[in-house]
């Protein structure tokens, strides 16, 4: 318990650390005062002198006008106006220094004072606009956490990591969902993936996650939570097809851990998970592999739960098709029992990092699929979790997803 609430407490602060943040990037200066003033008084000398070089045929100082507007762009209101202030007094003080007619030197000085308020008001129209972008976005942070939760999540019997990165890298959610609830029953684990992609399959996952949470601390068996999650995803049908939009099924792998060495594991069309255990990784058998949610109308077998070996010490992976599925520049598929073979003795989260990094380099940075990892780790007894490396990684986890 002490430690899930430091994580809760790592989290939250992680949270309004990184939004605080965002806004406070928006005000700061891209550029320092130093390199932005030297910049301009050197600007300044060099356009005067050619100004007084070209005699009276061609005046160069008037061009000065049009750095405010280049400045407004980069740079904070401060600096801006500070700016602005000089290049009027720099144009308007040429120009009574060169003399002329009474309305060549009016125009000449309201022209130079109107751009140089023009620059500045610039400026502040791109800042509050930056502003409440960054606001919004922490809104949109806010309310996508309560799809997904932060890792890692510490229960009695597991500790989950895991990696998240949706097809649309401007989201923070896509097609793909997990979630690990602690129960009376011993720690529930799903991950699913929603047929489509990005943001059009969000509202199925939703649905699916709403429903694992209530049904994994109600039912008190695994096939109980199952079929509650079936029933969620023929509701949200039946609602997609009342609104015209498309129905969807979901495949997903759910476990159940009671702490006992043994997991138990419910496949509805999901891809099997691997166990890396003294060295070595495998592929988990599963022999009762059922449709996925949503199809159940047309199966007349009934779910069952199949028992896998989960040993202290041992990494348990679940990743969704955006792994299996990555592809190089020639077409090959992503070989993960060859690669995981490499990283048998990796920590959970030093794993996922190395996964991570070989599937952006495999793939050259060219994501197909919404990609979902978790890795289980059961601590051998007598070895519990470390607070800090629970908060570490929340706020990892935090500071992610508020872009950071």
């Amino acid at each position: 318990m002490t430690i899930g609430l430091q994580q809760l407490t790592a989290t939250r602060g992680a949270e309004l650390k990184g939004a605080e943040t965002g806004e406070a990037a928006v005000l700061a200066p891209r550029v320092g005062n130093r390199a932005l003033f030297g910049g301009l008084a050197l600007l300044t000398t060099v356009i005067v002198l050619l100004d007084l070089g070209s005699g009276d045929e061609l005046r160069i100082v008037p061009l000065l006008v049009v750095v405010p507007a280049l400045v407004s762009v980069f740079g904070t209101i401060r600096q801006t106006v500070g700016v602005a202030s000089w290049i009027m007094v720099v144009a308007v003080t040429s120009r009574l220094v060169t003399g002329g007619t009474f309305w060549d030197i009016t125009s000449s000085v309201v022209f130079t004072v109107l751009a140089c308020f023009l620059g500045v008001g610039a400026c502040a129209l791109r800042i509050r606009h930056a502003t409440e972008i960054a606001r919004l976005r922490s809104a949109a942070v806010a309310l996508q956490r309560q799809i997904l939760r932060p890792l890692p999540i510490v229960t009695d019997q597991v500790v989950a990591h895991g990696t998240y990165a949706p097809i649309e890298e401007d989201r923070l959610v896509g097609g793909d969902i997990y979630e690990v609830v602690s129960s009376p029953y011993g720690t529930r684990v799903i991950i699913g993936d929603v047929q489509g992609k990005g943001l059009a399959a969000i509202g199925a996952g939703f649905a699916v996650l709403g429903a694992f949470r209530e049904a994994a601390i109600r039912e008190p068996s695994l096939t109980g939570v199952v079929d509650a999650l079936e029933d969620a995803v023929a509701r949200h049908n039946a609602f997609s097809a009342q609104t015209g939009e498309i129905e969807r099924f979901v495949t997903a792998l759910v476990l159940g851990c009671d702490g006992d060495g043994r997991v138990q594991a419910v496949n509805c069309g999901h891809l099997p998970p691997r166990l890396l255990h003294d060295g070595v990784a495998c592929p988990v058998p599963l022999r009762r592999t059922s449709v996925p949610l949503g199809l159940a109308e047309l199966s007349s077998e009934a779910r069952v739960t199949e028992w896998l070996d989960f040993p202290a010490g041992a990494t348990l992976l679940m990743f969704t098709d955006g792994v299996t599925e990555a592809r190089d520049a020639a077409g090959v598929f992503y070989p993960l029992d060859t690669r995981l073979g490499r990283w048998t003795h990796h920590g959970p989260r030093e794993l996922l990092d190395a996964l991570h990094h070989d599937l952006e380099e495999f793939s050259g940075g060219v994501r197909r699929d919404d990609i979902a990892v978790l890795a289980l780790r059961r601590e051998p007894s007598g070895s519990p979790m470390r607070p800090e490396d629970s908060d570490r990684g929340a706020r990892r986890a935090a500071e992610a997803f508020s872009g950071r």
